[in-house]
């Protein structure tokens, strides 16, 4: 009886330790459901395996900084090495609210690098309500960190 109490007390402690070091997001999922996973970045780490035209499918958490304001598109969110990451939804299949700035927010999908043309720069800038001259100023392609997200997690408290 004494090895069983002391297995089921090593037990419980053991599941209490895993489960306090996995974070729970409580929110509202656009897009496909998933399961977040332990492995989730909060910084750009995921970029630095991927090269040329590669991409990797990985989870990524952040705070979104600014939304689409046509339609809740796209969104830039801001990583805690502060890299920003554009993100677009996987086959314009979801949107996301427009106030949705300042929350946390976990992404599932694929990371890539991407040279944004003038032209979309441009779109994008126009979408933020960028002022003519703001628009004029955008001259030259941008290499970005880029996310195509299958589904996302908002959660309710930023």
């Amino acid at each position: 009886m004494r090895i069983f109490n002391t297995f089921a007390a090593v037990f419980l402690v053991g599941v209490s330790l895993v489960s306090c070091k996995q974070e729970i997001i409580k929110g509202d999922y656009f897009g496909e459901e998933f399961e977040v996973s332990r492995k989730a970045s909060k910084t750009s780490a995921p970029f630095d395996g991927i090269s040329g035209k590669d991409s990797l499918q990985t989870q990524i958490i952040g705070e979104i900084k600014e939304v689409c304001q046509s339609k809740g598109c796209w969104m830039k969110v801001q990583l805690d090495s502060d890299d920003e990451v554009f993100v677009r939804f996987k086959d314009y299949g979801f949107f996301v609210p427009k106030d949705a700035a300042g929350k946390k927010v976990v992404m599932n999908g694929a990371a890539f690098f991407e040279e944004m043309s003038v032209e979309d720069q441009r779109h994008y800038a126009e979408d933020e309500g960028a002022s003519e001259d703001e628009l004029a100023q955008i001259t030259a392609p941008k290499k970005t960190l880029r996310f195509e997200a299958e589904g996302v997690l908002i959660a309710n408290q930023p």
